[in-house]
């Protein structure tokens, strides 16, 4: 029988899925230095930041961007790159690519056509934020980005909360009060829940509680900064 698969067919070029540092420079490891410093090309999300990051590790690189609005424009040209034998090293603004980042697309596709995919793991803020929250930590969903607008949000938060087990969300510090007060009306004020804000960064906070008592210290802080990550437990509604 003939197999078109391209699984088992060798091709030239690799790509390698770079984590980097969610905060603090000391996370990136040798491994994913060499990566980069050894690419003949980056693509990331945004130039000037990996362009920053690549410049404090005295790393020079030619850069390409790759995010969610020209991923599918950039990829045919990143793939013909492989196909000529580059190396391309994958990497988001921080963290692990494709987790709530750009990157499927060209991973999916050089992977069909038989290139090497490598990833060498690092950070994650999903992952610190789990194991740091207090919260059974298996099994897990991480469900990425609640919607922006309130309706779409309060049904978003309506299907993932009623997992019997931990869900982790993302949010921007911009919406998270609004954020967790929509998840307080779907889930209950009382569930427990954690927040990680600026994870490994010199303000690296953890507020462990329930949805309620959270969503009430963050609103009392007008402005809220630092990225964030919110870790949601299970358990019967409880009184604040």
């Amino acid at each position: 029988m003939h197999d078109d698969s391209t699984a088992d067919r060798e091709a030239p070029g690799r790509l390698i899925v770079v984590a980097t540092p969610i905060g603090n420079l000391d996370d990136l490891s040798p491994r994913a230095r060499e990566a980069l410093a050894g690419a003949d090309l980056v693509a990331c999300e945004d130039t000037r930041h990996t362009g920053l990051l690549l410049s404090r590790l005295g790393i020079k690189r030619p850069l390409v961007s790759l995010h969610e609005h020209n991923e599918r424009q950039r990829v045919p040209e990143l793939l013909e790159r492989l196909a000529a034998g580059e190396t391309i090293a994958l990497a988001s603004d921080a963290g692990t690519p494709l987790v709530a980042d750009p990157g499927f697309v060209l991973v999916r596709e050089a992977a069909r056509r038989g290139h090497a995919v490598e990833p060498v793991p690092g950070p994650s803020a999903l992952l610190a934020a789990l194991v740091a929250s207090g919260l059974p930590p298996l099994p897990f969903t991480f469900a990425g980005f609640p919607p922006a607008k309130g309706g779409k949000r309060r049904t978003f938060y309506q299907r993932w909360s009623a997992f019997d087990h931990t869900v982790i969300f993302y949010e921007s510090p911009h919406r998270i009060v609004k954020s967790l007060a929509d998840l307080g009306a779907v889930a209950g004020i009382g569930r427990p829940c954690a927040v990680g804000r600026e994870l490994t960064k010199r303000h690296e906070e953890i507020l462990r509680g329930t949805v309620g008592s959270v969503h009430d210290v963050l609103a009392t802080r007008g402005a809220v900064k630092g990225e964030l990550v919110v870790v949601l437990g299970t358990g019967e509604p409880a009184a604040r």
